[in-house]
């Protein structure tokens, strides 16, 4: 995916302010799931995937105008959870790498199984290359 840095992802001194790269990363996942056929608005009705568990390293600045490729790795599918791979990198630069678990949860909040159909989508990327960010 990619992700122009804009001056509302920025603090006063022109670098980005660490929360709004989790913004970016919620992103990423959105739109993989919209690029596997689960996209949010179909399935928030009904359930949800919200985030259980995130890690964070950041390795180097982003400035307003930068233009970050965010890459997405499936990592493990368990029965209820995802784990993923998030990256940026800018000019051959890695910017922050993350590790992160989402959980399939039920319009009550509770976890449930993934349904086969998501599995199976799922599936295609796990420890795969990476999710395409073109």
């Amino acid at each position: 995916m990619k992700q122009k840095v804009l001056f509302k992802h920025c603090d006063p001194a022109g670098i980005v302010f660490y929360p709004r790269y989790f913004e970016m990363i919620n992103d990423c996942v959105e739109m993989f799931f919209y690029e596997i056929g689960v996209p949010f608005e179909t399935l928030h009705p009904t359930s949800g995937v919200p985030t259980a568990q995130i890690s964070t390293t950041f390795h180097a600045p982003s400035i307003h105008g930068d233009n970050l490729i965010i890459n997405l790795g499936v990592i493990k599918i368990g029965g209820a959870s995802l784990r993923l791979s998030i990256n940026a990198d800018c000019r051959a630069e890695q910017r922050f790498s993350s590790d992160v678990t989402i959980v399939y949860v039920n319009k009550n909040g509770r976890p449930q199984n993934w349904s086969d159909s998501i599995r199976n989508a799922l599936t295609l990327y796990l420890r795969s290359d990476k999710w395409p960010t073109q």
